[in-house]
């Protein structure tokens, strides 16, 4: 529970008189003879983010993961050389773009041997392929 600042039209008084009636409240819940029923609440969720940039020879294990995983575009993409780390811009369209020519190429598949729209060799070089380059959404 949060108390939020009371204007200083009410002042001090406001605030504790509402925390006084919340845990009187509270207290009167708990004296009533009934069965309580335990609600777990989630945990917030910390939202991951992608690194602003990739290491080059993160970004080039990436590439060879989804092209011998099968992504034509992967294999004519150039391994980046002649610098140390590459924008995540550069990892994110690869990962779409090998996502989206699997999804493509194994749209015919049975549902029950696909995950995401793709076959489940490649959603799993497409997650390993992310998880290499440190990114979490594309």
């Amino acid at each position: 529970m949060r108390l939020y600042k009371t204007s200083s039209i009410y002042g001090k008084g406001a605030a504790i008189g509402v925390a006084a009636a919340m845990f009187c409240l509270l207290s009167a819940e708990s004296a009533v003879a009934q069965p309580v029923s335990a609600t777990v609440l989630p945990i917030a969720h910390t939202e991951l983010s992608n690194p602003k940039r990739i290491e080059a020879a993160a970004y080039n294990q990436a590439r060879n993961i989804l092209a011998r995983a099968g992504s034509q575009t992967a294999a004519r993409s150039q391994p980046v050389h002649g610098t140390t780390k590459v924008p995540v811009g550069q990892g994110t369209s690869l990962l779409a773009a090998a996502r989206d020519e699997f999804r493509r190429t194994d749209r015919n598949l049975p549902s029950e041997d696909k995950q995401s729209g793709m076959s489940i060799p490649h959603y799993n070089a497409i997650n390993d392929a992310a998880r290499v380059m440190g990114i979490d959404s594309w």
